[in-house]
């Protein structure tokens, strides 16, 4: 079951980034290799754009700017992630995608020491991580609540391309969190 749950996060964040890569009229990322799941097809959604902090609140480190807070609750986000979007999982789930330019050891290093798990090393080349959130319940959730931590910084692409109102931006690590399911 192990093996199953890990091809569908991978297949998960090909999906991810495949619905990102189509809103913005770039090429469509092909499933990771090893990918024995094909994913399903992306379904984009608007982000939640959540009210603005009182001026005199302190901001959160491990809150991201613009991040839908209320459903990542609990969950430690990188300090220094920048929330790029959210997206319909299906059965009643959201994931969302943070990309920064921190190094991914130090970011996996991070979520080793928040979430006091080693994860499991999906990937080498290109190196993906992930850390399970709780259990994998197929009958009543879409994908196992998770963080899957990706390397962009290598290859020749110079990172991931996301681009927001025709300003384009490259992140070395991209971070992809589903959270548990409301209730759980």
């Amino acid at each position: 079951m192990g093996h199953t749950v890990a091809a569908l996060t991978v297949s998960l964040l090909a999906t991810a980034l495949a619905g990102v890569a189509a809103a913005q009229g770039q090429p469509v990322p092909r499933p990771f290799p090893g990918s024995r799941t094909p994913p399903p097809p992306a379904v984009t959604q608007p982000a939640p754009t959540p009210p603005p902090a009182p001026a005199d609140a302190a901001p959160s480190a491990a809150q991201a700017p613009g991040s839908p807070d209320a459903a990542l609750a609990g969950i430690p986000l990188f300090p220094q992630a920048e929330f790029l979007d959210s997206y319909d999982a299906g059965q009643g789930q959201r994931y969302y995608l943070y990309g920064t330019n921190a190094p991914f050891d130090e970011v996996v290093g991070h979520f080793r020491t928040a979430l006091r798990s080693g994860g499991r090393q999906l990937y080498r080349t290109p190196a993906i991580q992930q850390f399970d959130l709780g259990r994998f319940e197929s009958d009543q959730m879409a994908f196992p609540p998770s963080v899957v931590v990706k390397d962009y910084a290598g290859g020749t692409g110079g990172g991931y391309l996301f681009v927001r109102d025709a300003a384009e931006q490259r992140f070395r690590t991209i971070i992809q969190i589903v959270p548990p399911p409301a209730g759980r």
